[in-house]
């Protein structure tokens, strides 16, 4: 049995192949690559750079946790559409640092723990992290 093609169907199977491969080129690239370096580039918070960049956030209300390299804090919120809010800005960073907090809500309160999993401890991303969150809830305050 043999199989009759026109012009036209070939250039498009010729289209549709190169699109898959640029998509899966870009998709390589953006995706499995930029996770590998942001990965390679965490370390775990030692000495005194730990000690540096731990001091303004402990006086920030952030303690370490007893039984693990982690830091946590609770936030209070007027609501729990403030609270919402709150987690939803947190998100949108934790997906482009691949770095996702512990966290549980309830009504108006958020207890957050940071602590990077795969090195079993604290690195600048957890820093980065709560940072960015003691930032967010400062701007909801001044704001009210």
């Amino acid at each position: 049995m043999s199989i009759v093609m026109s012009r036209d169907c070939i250039q498009l199977l010729k289209l549709l192949n190169s699109l898959k491969s640029s998509r899966l080129n870009n998709i390589y690239s953006n995706g499995l690559a930029t996770n590998i370096i942001k990965k390679k580039m965490r370390a775990k918070l030692e000495g005194d750079q730990r000690n540096d960049l731990l001091k303004p956030l402990e006086t920030n209300g952030w303690k370490l946790v007893d039984d693990r390299d982690a830091i946590s804090k609770t936030f209070l919120f007027k609501n729990f559409n403030q609270a919402f809010g709150f987690m939803t800005r947190v998100a949108l960073l934790a997906e482009k640092l691949d770095h996702h907090p512990e966290w549980f809500n309830v009504y108006n309160k958020v207890q957050v723990t940071l602590s990077t999993h795969d090195l079993n401890g604290l690195s600048t991303h957890d820093v980065q992290m709560a940072q960015f969150m003691d930032k967010c809830v400062s701007e909801t305050t001044d704001s009210k």
